[in-house]
């Protein structure tokens, strides 16, 4: 869940804006965001102090999956019932 508080939101702050920054000067494509996400994996797993177990690579997969449910929770559905509503329903009735 992304929805931590406003104080651990500040120590990142600078850091997020480098990185938007760096994307614009890199004109960045799909490579370079999974690149980001990869080392920012990377760089919460050496916080943690290797070696690592299951446990702590788990919770780098977990937190993806966490931030990827929430962003198609918030951001893609929102946008695929608006083009539903546009553009008509794919499913019957009788499938909902």
């Amino acid at each position: 869940m992304p929805y931590i508080p406003r104080e651990n939101k500040l120590a990142y702050m600078d850091a997020l804006a480098e990185i938007q920054d760096a994307f614009a000067s890199a004109e960045a494509g799909d490579g370079d965001l999974n690149y980001v996400l990869t080392q920012v994996a990377v760089a919460w797993l050496m916080y943690h102090n290797p070696p690592y177990g299951y446990t702590m690579r788990s919770r780098v997969l977990a937190a993806f999956e966490g931030a990827k449910m929430e962003y198609y929770r918030r951001v893609m559905a929102p946008y695929e019932d608006s083009k539903r509503e546009d553009n008509g329903d794919v499913f019957p009735e009788e499938v909902l």
